[in-house]
């Protein structure tokens, strides 16, 4: 039986309260959700309490890595899209909706969705995404196993045969390619309230 069943689920605010929750080791991690992006196919995918299991993780992506379950987790419910790829893809499906599209900002090196859209996905993921994982001393071994046996449409990586993949990977794309053509956010001083509960 998957680890998924019947683990933990936390939410953002769970999360960020008592990140301490969440061990500092490797693992896998799931993430399952209230309500889909807009199109995206949920068909097929596990569900579990009304949520729906949509994207899995690994933490670290390899033995020379530093990275844990509780970096990584943590990140992507208070981090930005270019470092997370799973706010990447959520806040591209979700652009029409929060009417805040993928730009360059800083320096212009770097892509997020601004401190207000940021701010903006992160009450989307406090309504509507939870977490829960299991410790792996090798998780790396496991991902391709996860990938080929759940239907897993926000993933991308090794996710090719899922056939969300190609149509996911072309919306991320096309974003990146206007941010890039846009001119740099100039966000002056708006900046992103970080409160556990936005």
């Amino acid at each position: 039986m998957p680890f998924f069943e019947h683990a933990m689920l936390l939410s953002r605010s769970q999360v960020l309260a008592q990140p301490d929750l969440i061990p500092p080791a490797r693992g896998v991690y799931a993430w399952y959700f209230r309500e889909p992006p807009p199109s995206v196919p949920v068909h097929g995918c596990h569900q579990r309490e009304g949520l729906t299991l949509l994207y899995v993780g690994i933490s670290p992506k390899n033995a020379q890595s530093r990275q844990n379950l509780r970096k990584r987790i943590t990140y992507h419910y208070r981090g930005n899209a270019e470092g997370s790829t799973l706010r990447l893809t959520l806040g591209t499906l979700l652009a029409s909706e929060s009417d805040y599209p993928l730009r360059r900002v800083g320096s212009g090196r770097r892509m997020t969705f601004t401190h207000l859209g940021e701010q903006w996905l992160d009450g989307w993921l406090e309504r509507n995404a939870f977490v829960c994982w299991t410790e792996h001393p090798e998780p790396w071994h496991l991902e391709h196993e996860l990938l080929a046996a759940h239907n897993l449409p926000l993933n991308i990586q090794g996710n090719r045969h899922n056939p969300c993949c190609a149509t996911l990977s072309a919306i991320r794309q096309e974003a990146k390619r206007l941010a890039r053509e846009g001119p740099v956010a100039q966000e002056g001083n708006l900046q992103r309230q970080m409160s556990s509960d936005a």
